[in-house]
């Protein structure tokens, strides 16, 4: 299996709006504000329209749900829709949770984003599979996105 890169996303968050604790975890739906999509074969601006919704269980592992649109440098619209988790050490965690700083190696963040792009230019986006590396920051969201060959 090959990885080729696509690009950097820079995804800027606003805090968390709480749901609070549900039968099924802690629920939280995390705005998203804007950003930047740099690479080889990507690039454009993230639209400030859209969020993470996410479930948080008490071990803190967490399921991402995150779901936004971007421009493209060429006028282009995208929509994106990335599933992912992320999990590691409890007291990282809980930091991660309460919007503090951490050390994106301390812990586990993939994703599969997918691309829906109404552009013929950019179909190519919506056939094959894509993995992402992430880092959570208390402002904004690192995603190494890749395609799978």
């Amino acid at each position: 299996m090959l990885l080729t890169p696509l690009a950097d996303f820079r995804i800027e968050v606003a805090a968390p709006i709480t749901i609070g604790d549900t039968p099924e975890g802690l629920r939280r739906v995390v705005p998203i504000l804007g950003g930047t999509i740099t690479g080889p074969r990507l690039s454009g601006r993230i639209l400030p329209a859209g969020a993470d919704f996410q479930l948080i269980r008490p071990d803190g592992y967490t399921t991402l749900d995150a779901r936004y649109t971007a421009e493209l440098d060429d006028g282009a619209m995208l929509y994106i829709v990335n599933l992912g988790i992320r999990f590691g050490p409890p007291d990282i965690m809980a930091r991660i949770t309460r919007g503090e700083p951490v050390d994106p190696a301390a812990l586990y963040f993939r994703t599969t984003p997918r691309f829906e792009c109404a552009d013929p230019a950019h179909h190519w986006l919506t056939r094959p599979l894509f993995l992402a590396t992430g880092a959570r920051h208390p402002t904004h969201v690192e995603l190494k996105v890749f395609e799978v060959q």
